[in-house]
């Protein structure tokens, strides 16, 4: 039989006109201001007009699909859905559900999983998936071999900056009410943060957030940003090495909020700044990712 994969993702714009229709989605219908608009389009214009995501997702959902061809042919359809771009998550898992596959897995392109996060990618392919069994990758942080690649980053990062350095690793912040749940993403940053670090034969790191959402709610803390500014306020530092540990590609919360906005913050303060090369189709981590889905599926 044969076993379909559903590979997910956040999407992105892939043109300027395309921003303000993308953010009205993620706003769940509700249009950016003139303001947020303009803000948001200048931000895209930083990195080079729009966002390198989509390029960088078909990427590694190309070299997944050519990964498991390779080692099991036949076996696999693999198959791309957005939360918030075309083709939708729902579009791509009813095709699968009507291929009478005999079952689906399904994998979100992100290491640590969230009820705001991840698991909504999955409570939504496996609502339109129909009778066809949908088996979800857990969080996969820990994986050997995603560790040691990005482990390895993080001292060529090291070796980019010179003096005493900090390293700091970063994810997507959410609102804090996610605490309230019982949700371990928290706690899953921390961990995959020591992982890496030990990995890379760190003695001391530090665990922040960044892209924290414009709302009046509190969101996971402390931020890059301040992080940053504090470690040269105190004498701490002379060089921080930042590693987006929670992103698996070069996107906007990378390219501008870290590359551009916290790479400030840092030669505003007087310190050097490095950030880690993204993972993006490195065939080391296809190779990491192919491994997941045949464990998910019990393959041999």
């Amino acid at each position: 039989m044969t076993t379909g994969v559903l590979l997910m993702a956040h999407g992105t714009p892939a043109a300027p006109s395309e921003i303000a229709p993308f953010y009205t989605r993620i706003r769940r219908g509700s249009p950016p201001t003139p303001e947020q608009l303009a803000d948001l389009e200048g931000r895209y214009a930083a990195i080079g007009g729009v966002s390198p995501l989509a390029l960088r997702t078909a990427a590694q959902v190309d070299a997944v699909r050519a990964e498991l061809e390779a080692r099991a042919p036949g076996r696999y359809v693999v198959a791309f859905g957005a939360k918030h771009t075309d083709p939708l998550i729902e579009e791509s898992a009813i095709l699968l559900g009507g291929a009478g596959l005999e079952r689906v897995i399904g994998l979100v392109l992100t290491p640590h999983g969230s009820s705001l996060g991840s698991q909504e990618y999955l409570d939504r392919a496996e609502a339109a998936l129909g009778p066809t069994p949908f088996v979800p990758v857990a969080p996969w942080y820990a994986h050997p071999s995603l560790v040691a690649l990005l482990a390895a980053r993080v001292q060529d990062a090291g070796r980019a900056v010179t003096g005493r350095t900090k390293v700091i690793f970063t994810a997507h912040s959410l609102p804090q009410r996610i605490r309230e749940t019982g949700d371990t993403y928290a706690e899953q940053l921390a961990e995959s943060a020591r992982l890496v670090a030990t990995a890379a034969g760190l003695d001391e790191w530090i665990v922040a957030w960044q892209s924290a959402g414009r709302t009046p709610e509190p969101w996971l803390g402390p931020d890059v940003r301040d992080v940053v500014r504090q470690l040269a306020v105190d004498g701490l530092a002379d060089a921080v090495v930042i590693c987006p540990i929670g992103f698996v590609a070069d996107h906007l919360e990378v390219l501008y909020d870290l590359d551009i906005e916290v790479a400030g913050v840092a030669a505003a303060s007087g310190l050097g700044y490095a950030r880690t090369a993204s993972l993006n189709d490195d065939p080391a981590f296809i190779a990491a990712l192919a491994d997941l889905i045949i464990a998910t599926d019990g393959a041999p």
